[in-house]
């Protein structure tokens, strides 16, 4: 099965060799994900902002394959420091507290010190732009 990879137009993803997302199946995976604004190429200082952009950014990514945030079954957190996590947890629970994926949150250092937050998901689901397989008829003739 062709994989489809879906870009946000950043420059990093060519620099990098990487794409947003990348949808195989019913899975969709998006790369980890900051809080630049991609088309301003700007960031901003404040931790709630970049956390509210980077899910503005996944759910750009997800769009184009096809699904939302509802269709989320795993999320990475990636915090450049233990304490934001009681700040960002209600941001967290803003976009997926209804559906509530498996999660994972990690105390690390990014690759910018611009940078805050990183979220990396996985989605599952149905994409709308993919045609359905074709059903195989019995030898009696009737669709399975």
């Amino acid at each position: 099965m062709a994989r489809t990879l879906i870009s946000s137009g950043s420059a990093f993803e060519k620099l990098a060799g990487y794409s947003r997302a990348v949808v195989d199946g019913e899975w969709v995976h998006v790369s980890g994900t900051t809080g630049f604004d991609y088309a301003a190429m700007t960031i901003s200082p404040d931790r709630v902002e970049q956390t509210r952009q980077a899910f503005r950014n996944i759910e750009a990514a997800l769009d184009k394959a096809g699904l939302s945030l509802r269709d989320v079954v795993r999320v990475r957190y990636y915090l450049t420091r233990a304490e934001d996590f009681e700040l960002l947890a209600s941001v967290f629970g803003e976009h997926l507290g209804e559906i509530r994926p498996a999660a994972t949150a990690i105390v690390c250092a990014l690759v910018d010190a611009r940078m805050h937050i990183e979220i990396e998901v996985t989605a599952r689901g149905k994409h709308p732009a993919r045609p359905s397989p074709r059903k195989r008829r019995s030898r009696s003739g009737a669709r399975k």
